[in-house]
């Protein structure tokens, strides 16, 4: 049974974990600009939930361009000329008087601008195999199964942009809380959706005050992703909100530390702090599923 879990959390991983390129690429704009509605190379994005779920690369692009075969120069006629006869020679031009040759432009394919989520769909899969062989076969694992793309997508997103979108943060907070009200309702489940609701809470009110007391520092996006965090930290209770919370601030200070020494960065430089937070309460989870 095990691996049977563990095997369809792969799939579910794998399949997911493939639509996150196409939508990363079209929620990474700059604030007030309008989502993506073309690839790079200009094509339309069309397909299920208009153009949002689909590969990373659109049709056109996947398409192998067709090759014209080439006639080799010893094969060539004159127009007009039958095949049996050879091609008119035309006259040598001494090299002083040749023309000089016009440079060669080089035309580069534009890129398909999915290279940085190139392994999101790898860590979709880890992170589904991992809450599955930490959780085992307990309602709230239909919950954490769901949640963990959009949180790879959010982080993702994060990495690129500095940016946290709304329709992604604030629908993962509502949906931590009605998946994980629906596990509460069934037998076998190891956590309490009250004490969810009430990490939610806290985890929100906490970095709403960071945010209040230094903007610069803290983004209101993490204000609204700490809410969805702190419901699926606070389902296994406060000690494991704590360590998940605290885990993400270590991660982050540790990810900017590692910078500055390599000179990458300075004491100022803002970094995306969302898949930090994201990676602290996927620690926090599996440590609560394991002691649940």
């Amino acid at each position: 049974m095990d691996a049977v879990l563990l095997a369809l959390a792969a799939v579910w991983g794998a399949a997911t974990g493939l639509l996150i390129p196409r939508a990363a690429y079209r929620f990474a704009v700059e604030p007030e600009e309008p989502w993506r509605t073309a690839c790079p190379a200009g094509h339309p994005l069309t397909g299920p939930a208009r153009g949002w779920l689909g590969p990373a690369r659109c049709a056109p692009c996947a398409a192998p361009a067709a090759r014209v075969p080439e006639t080799p120069a010893s094969e060539a006629t004159a127009p007009g000329a039958p095949a049996s006869e050879a091609p008119a020679r035309v006259p040598e031009t001494p090299a002083s008087e040749a023309p000089a040759p016009e440079p060669r432009t080089t035309v580069t394919p534009t890129p398909p601008a999915y290279a940085p989520t190139a392994l999101a769909p790898l860590v979709t899969v880890l992170a589904c195999v991992a809450l599955a062989a930490a959780t085992g076969a307990r309602p709230e694992l239909v919950g954490w199964l769901a949640l963990a793309p959009v949180a790879v997508l959010l982080a993702v997103v994060d990495r690129r942009v500095h940016r946290l979108p709304d329709p992604l943060t604030l629908p993962l907070a509502a949906a931590a809380v009605l998946l994980l009200g629906g596990a509460a309702l069934l037998p076998g489940h190891a956590g309490s959706w009250t004490s969810g609701l009430l990490g939610g809470l806290a985890l929100g009110g906490f970095y709403l005050l960071l945010f209040l007391i230094n903007p610069n520092g803290m983004g209101f996006g993490d204000v609204k992703l700490a809410l969805a965090l702190g419901v699926a930290l606070g389902w296994y209770g406060w000690t494991v909100l704590f360590v998940g919370g605290f885990a993400g601030f270590l991660f982050g200070a540790a990810y900017g530390l590692a910078l500055v020494l390599l000179r990458r960065a300075g004491r100022r430089t803002g970094i995306p702090f969302g898949p930090f937070m994201i990676a602290g309460a996927l620690t926090g989870v599996l440590l609560g599923a394991l002691a649940g």
